[in-house]
């Protein structure tokens, strides 16, 4: 009998050390809300014993397609691993969205490096072609002279180029790569590039093109357009090229032709961008964060994803949480 009660005991305390191990919070202290120190609330993955428990953060974003999914993808993250997020995502353009960074409106926004290097640090002189190099010149720039981290980086790199129309594309036998472009326009003085009304001035332009080429065009192969009509124009054979944002899902949606080009226009790759003072609060957790979103994000997901927001006209938050979901940084 004794030995029958022993056996008992021993399964009772068995069970409820189960109970007590299943309702505690996983931080291996009892204690259920986290302070931002890498205890898992919400994430999956590479996140799972990411938190963000207890921290404000204000999100913001620039107000163009690429951006507002990219935003969106901190917003869902930050709310998974249990942050207070103040969603400030479609802010506006690039001067609207780093002076609000820069005054506290908000905490964080997406970034690329060529606008860090070139317009936010004014620095002159030629644009490192390295995404690496780039990235660190900016890192190390920003948070010297602004208090601003630079964190991680994306492999997408959304910079200026051309797409050639599927007529001038199947006459060439393939895709051309910016000489072969400039040879076809030389060889062929009625055909037409067409820009937007900033890119023939602007110093990461058309002027790159130019200089790279040693062909300079001339006014008359030149079509000024809206953005969005340069995209159907070149797909109409309208234009036998036209000036593109290299992850524009309008891109593979009008099944258009991307010039290649072997590093002359100016590297644009994404990092988050998040103020030092938040960044102190839970730095290993924003680290993993940046990594774990960026990573996957190569130019033919960036423009999938825009795809599904400008042709499938899906909001970008459904798009951000899917993709999400689809990495296995959260659950479904």
């Amino acid at each position: 009998m004794k030995s029958t009660a022993l056996r008992r005991f021993t399964v009772l305390i068995g069970i409820l050390s189960l109970v007590l191990a299943a309702c505690g919070d996983g931080d291996g202290n009892g204690n259920g809300d986290g302070d931002g120190d890498g205890t898992s609330t919400g994430g999956a993955g590479a996140l799972a014993d990411v938190s963000l428990d207890g921290i404000d953060i204000a999100v913001g974003s620039k107000d163009f397609t690429e951006q507002l999914v990219l935003g969106q993808m901190m917003v869902v993250v930050f709310e998974e691993l249990g942050a207070n997020v103040e969603d400030r995502v479609n802010l506006g353009g690039t001067n609207v969205a780093r002076e609000a960074l820069l005054a506290g409106e908000i905490d964080t926004y997406m970034e690329y490096n060529g606008t860090g290097y070139s317009v936010h640090l004014g620095i002159e002189g030629d644009v490192p072609d390295d995404p690496d190099t780039l990235t660190q010149a900016v890192r190390e720039g920003d948070l010297e002279q602004n208090e601003i981290q630079w964190l991680s980086q994306s492999p997408f790199n959304n910079t200026y180029g051309f797409a050639s129309s599927p007529e001038v594309t199947d006459a060439n036998g393939g895709a051309f790569d910016m000489q072969s472009m400039a040879d076809y326009m030389s060889e062929n003085p009625d055909s037409i590039m067409c820009l937007e009304s900033e890119f023939p001035s602007r110093p990461d332009g058309l002027v790159l093109f130019e200089e790279a080429t040693g062909f300079e065009v001339p006014e008359s192969q030149i079509e000024i357009l809206d953005t969005g009509v340069i995209y159907t124009e070149t797909a109409n054979d309208n234009c036998e090229f036209g000036e593109i944002f290299t992850t524009d899902g309008r891109i593979p949606a009008l099944g258009l032709t991307v010039v290649e080009d072997p590093g002359v226009m100016i590297l644009y790759n994404v990092s988050m961008n998040l103020r030092d003072e938040k960044y102190q609060e839970a730095p290993d957790a924003f680290d993993a964060i940046a990594d774990a979103i960026l990573a996957p994000l190569d130019n033919d997901t960036m423009q999938e994803l825009n795809r599904q927001v400008n042709e499938d006209a899906e909001d970008p938050a459904d798009v951000a949480r899917q993709f999400l979901i689809d990495e296995g940084l959260i659950e479904g």
